[in-house]
């Protein structure tokens, strides 16, 4: 099994959309690539800790590749749009990768090369983590509450029954292949 961290704004729409991927065992909702320690939800909400909203993927890399997580990813959000997807307004909204690795690292520009090719667009996801800046790459699991958010509270939810549906139909259709029956 891989790992992969993606920020696509929301966690609770990139987790939803990623649980319905083939491959995948385990997503994790968390924050990454800010500077205060172990922060709370609340506190990334602020803007002020320089986290995203991110999740960690678990996958299998002999049924979905690393090239094919990013292309997913890409495909699913805007990553046109900078610190913010939607109504969601803010750096912890960003649309960025966060590598775990140099190869990880060159998968993700060339996602982002591939994206913006087929589309005629520039995405502004950044690649972010491996240059040793200030920004952390610890990973901090969100609350539990977070978790599998849209199996749960999410489909009670008035946000994410608006802006959710949509991805995992974009999921569908767009990547037929790597959609769960």
């Amino acid at each position: 099994m891989e790992q992969a961290i993606v920020a696509g704004g929301c966690f609770w729409c990139t987790e939803a959309v990623f649980r319905d991927v083939v491959g995948v065992s385990e997503v994790e909702s968390g924050y990454i690539g800010g500077e205060t320690a172990n922060p709370t939800y609340k506190q990334v909400c602020t803007g002020k800790t320089g986290h995203a909203e991110a999740i960690r993927v678990t996958f299998d890399p002999d049924t979905i590749s690393l090239p094919e997580i990013y292309d997913v990813f890409l495909g699913t959000h805007d990553p046109t749009q900078l610190n913010r997807q939607g109504g969601d307004i803010g750096t912890q909204y960003r649309s960025a990768i966060f590598p775990l690795s140099d190869e990880q690292a060159k998968e993700a520009e060339a996602a982002i090369g591939r994206w913006n090719a087929e589309n005629g667009k520039m995405a502004v996801t950044t690649i972010e983590g491996l240059d040793g800046g200030a920004q952390s790459q610890e990973w901090y699991p969100a609350e539990d509450y977070h978790q599998e958010y849209w199996e749960g509270e999410g489909q009670r939810n008035p946000y994410c029954l608006a802006v959710i549906p949509p991805k995992i139909m974009k999921l569908r259709k767009s990547f037929q292949k790597y959609a769960k029956a």
